[in-house]
């Protein structure tokens, strides 16, 4: 049962990679090439934890673009397991996030919400990379809040301020939806907005590529499908 009247809310901002888009499947689907090229193996966990790492760090220093930050965790992969990727396979893997999948559920949940909400993303990726993944989504969003933008990254507050400017709602009528606690809920809850917490690991171990951190969400659901049926049956 639902813990939050969602009726309250005119408008749903979302975190997109983890929460839209398959981002785990999409970053190891795209490092398993330069891996075998280099004769290495890795676990699939271990591997999403490390790029987590390495992303966050970059990302907590000053302003890069996605597609940098996705090269140098990339390079930084690869020292911890020693091999250098090359130039070209760096500018693949900085370019894969067009090519990460849209989980199967997010493009009729969001077409579904969108009949009731109006709809937004406050996403860390530059705006070009997101419009490929727009795209798989289905749908164009009303409002678009990207670290290109902001200039900085979640978890930091300044993305969700430009989000609160850029939306001109009040952010008691916002209603936040990721996958990620590290990069948006607990950031989220700290400026007082209402989260749902698209819970896609399903209870498995560690946190895979998002670093781990303790928050708490206001409804906890495992899809996007389950928030459309929420929305749809409170309406």
């Amino acid at each position: 049962m639902t813990t939050i009247d969602l009726s309250a809310f005119d408008v749903l901002t979302f975190d997109t990679y983890g929460t839209l888009i398959d981002w785990e499947a999409g970053i190891l689907a795209a490092l398993d090439p330069v891996l075998a090229a280099h004769g290495v193996r890795a676990d699939d966990e271990a591997l999403l934890e490390r790029y987590g790492r390495h992303e966050a760090e970059l990302e907590a220093g000053p302003y890069l673009p996605y597609r940098e930050v996705l090269g140098r965790a990339l390079v930084a992969i690869g020292a911890d397991l020693g091999f250098e990727p090359t130039a070209a396979e760096v500018a693949a893997f900085s370019g894969s996030v067009g090519e990460w999948p849209a989980f199967a559920d997010s493009a009729e949940a969001l077409a579904r919400l969108h009949a009731r909400f109006r709809l937004a993303v406050i996403t860390n990726c530059d705006d070009d990379l997101f419009a490929l993944s727009e795209q798989r989504l289905g749908l164009r969003f009303d409002w678009v809040i990207t670290a290109q933008q902001a200039r900085s990254y979640k978890p930091s507050a300044g993305n969700f301020e430009l989000a609160f400017a850029t939306l001109g709602v009040p952010r008691e009528r916002i209603l936040h939806v990721a996958q990620s606690l590290y990069h948006d809920h607990v950031t989220a809850k700290a400026l007082g907005m209402t989260t749902v917490w698209i819970d896609r690991r399903g209870g498995r171990g560690g946190s895979g590529a998002t670093p781990p951190a303790s928050a708490t969400p206001d409804l906890i659901v495992p899809d996007m499908r389950s928030l459309a049926d929420l929305a749809v049956s409170a309406s």
